[in-house]
């Protein structure tokens, strides 16, 4: 029988597949692993930084959110801090930070179930680091925990948090994963809708918007109030609500309804919108 080393030399690419296949895995896992720490450490930058403004808003007196000034100052740290964030870490991981965010993106098709189910983890790590760091550097108790109001039932906090958690999921899915001409700019109406939403909720519930956010906290403070499933349930509920609605936009072309928002010009709305009707009528 001819020998192997013979058989090689008429089958000149033998082994050829073999090489890519592992090389696109090892890339693959590679893109995954920057993605993965990126998330990590943009989750704990987001969240240090924030944590650190409610912290420098509590020092004034009280709690975070007991004053308007202090709503003003914990919705604005944390309205910034993600818009720089998202700005800087968008073009390695997408700048999420979030989980329910990334639930969003996943349950939509504009992230891969695999990638969501890694940055899930690197979140919430994340948390956790950035509320560990807080604790250590500032002095006095971490106020940062996400609670309730003491005349908000566990129920209000599930429908407060899906609706604040809708706004900015929506936001995210409509200026950052569908793409146009101001998608460069997406991570300044991001970082503007979690200050709205904060300015709206922080005071009844803490205006979570994020497991993360709230997971952190309660994990280097140890303390679990009994209600702490309305951060994570109230998220998600959120989360499904605008990536619904995203899908049914998507499902009726909603770019039909108003075309040539996206024109520089007149000329070029006029052929948009002409562009817009002729595959219409096409259908």
């Amino acid at each position: 029988m001819p020998s192997e080393s013979r058989l090689n030399r008429h089958r000149p690419f033998s082994g050829e597949q073999e090489r890519r296949d592992s090389h696109e895995k090892w890339r693959k896992a590679r893109q995954h692993g920057l993605a993965m720490c990126s998330e990590f450490v943009g989750t704990t930058i987001f969240l240090w930084f924030a944590f650190a403004g409610a912290q420098t808003a509590a020092a004034t007196g009280g709690g975070v959110a007991e004053t308007p000034e202090q709503v003003m100052l914990t919705s604005l740290s944390f309205g910034f801090s993600l818009l720089v964030t998202v700005w800087a870490f968008y073009r390695v991981s997408g700048g999420l930070f979030n989980p329910a965010v990334t639930l969003g993106m996943v349950i939509t098709g504009t992230l891969p179930w695999f990638r969501g189910l890694l940055l899930l983890p690197a979140q919430l790590l994340g948390g956790i680091v950035a509320a560990a760091l807080v604790q250590c550097m500032f002095p006095g108790p971490l106020v940062v925990n996400t609670l309730l109001q003491a005349d908000v039932t566990p129920a209000q906090g599930v429908f407060i948090e899906m609706f604040l958690t809708s706004l900015l999921v929506f936001t995210i899915l409509m200026l950052a994963a569908e793409k146009h001409y101001g998608t460069f700019v997406a991570p300044v109406g991001i970082g503007i809708s979690l200050f709205v939403a904060m300015m709206a909720g922080v005071y009844y519930t803490g205006a979570s918007l994020n497991p993360a956010r709230s997971f952190g906290p309660a994990v280097a403070t140890a303390n679990f109030p009994g209600y702490h499933y309305i951060y994570w349930f109230g998220p998600v509920m959120g989360s499904l609500l605008a990536g619904g609605y995203y899908k049914f936009l998507k499902y009726f072309n909603y770019e039909e309804s108003n075309p040539g928002q996206d024109a520089i010009d007149e000329r070029e709305k006029a052929r948009d919108t002409a562009s817009t009707n002729q595959q219409a009528n096409r259908k």
